[in-house]
């Protein structure tokens, strides 16, 4: 995992503080991700283990939630679902966040672990895995 703990611990004071606007990456469209939220939670091993013999996981990981509101992306989201998919995709989540009194563009990768889906919107429980400062 190729996670910076302190450049997170920002984002997420940051998020927490300000509420930046978010958009996620899925098959090429973009769609606006909102009400997220990122924390720092326990992972159901003992050890630190391949899952599946597809994911590494940790005993603690970023965990991010996020809602769309255009139900057009579930099609979208079969492939990049963890779990029976031996294969499975990246998602990719851009934002904006101040650093040093500059605004400051950020992508941060995700693994897709679960969705609800509800009459008007889907909600996504992600498990990041990489963040960038673009």
């Amino acid at each position: 995992m190729s996670v910076d703990s302190s450049l997170l611990e920002n984002v997420m004071q940051y998020c927490s503080d300000h509420s930046p606007k978010f958009t996620i990456l899925v098959n090429d469209r973009v769609f606006p991700l909102m009400d997220v939220s990122i924390v720092n939670s326990s992972i159901p091993v003992n050890e630190p283990t391949t899952r599946g013999g597809v994911y590494f996981s940790e005993k603690f990981a970023y965990k991010m939630r996020g809602m769309i509101d255009d139900l057009t992306v579930v099609p979208l989201l079969t492939k990049k679902m963890l779990g029976p998919n031996t294969e499975f995709g990246e998602l990719k989540i851009s934002s904006e966040i101040e650093s040093n009194g500059k605004i400051v563009p950020i992508d941060i990768f995700t693994n897709l672990t679960n969705s609800v889906q509800t009459p008007n919107s889907i909600e996504l429980s992600m498990i990041i895995v990489e963040l960038k400062l673009v």
